[in-house]
């Protein structure tokens, strides 16, 4: 009830608004490798920004991709979002925006259209927005290629970034992300006819198998290090020794060195079979948010949470990357997970609690303040 409360102070805001304005977004599709459909969604995000918090964004298109910012002075407290979904066009007409029995559902809802809609109610009901500044992405689903350094230029000298993505279980914020690392692995070998001369060949797929035991082999459980090969292809045709050989491998590290440890040993590779070649491209994409970036903002929330007579907010570490991994990377203290609580995302039963909006919304708005105040510094 206490934060129902908070909610009502902004004049003219109601849950069933704040529902709608989902539906407008999540209506709009923005599958992230879409350029048109992302120019379409832009140009809805930022009306639906507009209205709410009656002023225009600034739009930045990098490399073809469109970006929002607003800005409320000079950039205190960065709120974080992306309007680029995983789903493809045309995902609504088998799972369209609805709600039901205190759940809203469709493509995009829960990671993370809720919480860019959140984030726009929360910056307009503050009493004073100065010092406040929200960056919608439309490529985070990727990895912000286009945006990591409009990302990292925003948070550069800010006091906290607040990353509206979806919660972890039970609404949970998430206060540690891994590093992610990916990686492209060329192999090259020698092509023979397989029934004629296959000793005449330089077997890339063998060579392959050789390097994916290897490297597989540098995960760490006991540190949380996973190192995952992935997509592979090889050869040309069935009766060939295959020439070359190619693969990805995804690397998930909780610290810095572990990242850094593994991204040597990848790169030293080096081929077993005599006349093989092999060559390692890419590397690390995002460093760990460690615990060490969120650890105060989150004694904040929890205090928060507890002044406004909410559920004792938990916190956790998580696998997956987020743009908060570049905040945090920068060493700007941020809180992720502060978004929509549900589940399901990227999946068929994507979903957001409804109920839970209004309370998600005045923690936010509550530590945007306290930390304008200079109480989370």
């Amino acid at each position: 009830m206490a934060a129902q409360a908070r909610i009502a102070e902004a004049p003219g805001v109601s849950l069933d608004a704040i529902v709608a304005d989902i539906g407008t977004l999540v209506r709009c599709e923005s599958p992230s490798r879409d350029r048109d459909a992302l120019l379409r969604s832009a140009e809805v995000t930022a009306a639906l920004g507009e209205r709410v918090l009656g002023a225009a964004p600034e739009r930045i298109v990098v490399d073809g991709t469109p970006h929002l910012r607003w800005r409320f002075g000079a950039p205190r407290v960065l709120l974080l979002g992306h309007h680029d979904t995983v789903w493809p066009s045309g995902s609504l007409e088998r799972l369209p925006f609805g709600v039901e029995d205190g759940v809203l559902r469709g493509p995009g809802c829960f990671d993370m259209k809720t919480g860019v809609v959140m984030a726009m109610h929360a910056v307009a009901a503050l009493d004073d927005r100065e010092g406040v500044s929200i960056l919608i992405t439309g490529d985070e689903e990727l990895g912000s290629p286009s945006s990591r350094a409009l990302i990292e230029a925003e948070a550069r000298g800010c006091a906290a970034a607040l990353v509206l993505e979806a919660s972890a279980d039970g609404g949970a914020v998430k206060v540690a992300r891994k590093g992610v690392s990916v990686y492209r692995v060329h192999v090259t070998g020698r092509a023979a006819h397989a029934g004629l001369e296959p000793e005449r060949g330089v077997n890339a797929s063998v060579e392959a198998a050789h390097l994916i035991l290897a490297i597989a082999a540098l995960g760490d459980p006991d540190a949380g290090t996973t190192v995952t090969p992935t997509l592979l292809r090889a050869g040309s045709a069935s009766n060939t020794v295959p020439a070359e050989a190619e693969f990805s491998v995804d690397v998930r590290a909780v610290t810095r060195a572990e990242q850094e440890r593994v991204d040597t040993a990848l790169h030293a590779l080096g081929a077993t079979l005599p006349g093989a070649g092999v060559r390692v491209e890419d590397g690390p994409r995002s460093t760990p948010m460690e615990r060490s970036a969120s650890a105060g903002l989150f004694a904040r929330a929890r205090a928060i949470a507890a002044d406004l007579g909410l559920a004792p907010l938990e916190g956790v570490a998580v696998g997956g990357g987020s743009d908060g991994n570049h905040t945090a990377g920068i060493g700007v203290p941020t809180l992720d997970g502060l978004g929509a609580v549900g589940g399901g995302a990227h999946a068929d039963d994507e979903h957001v609690i409804v109920g839970m909006i209004p309370e998600r919304i005045a923690l936010v708005r509550e530590l945007i303040a306290d930390v304008l105040s200079g109480g989370g510094r």
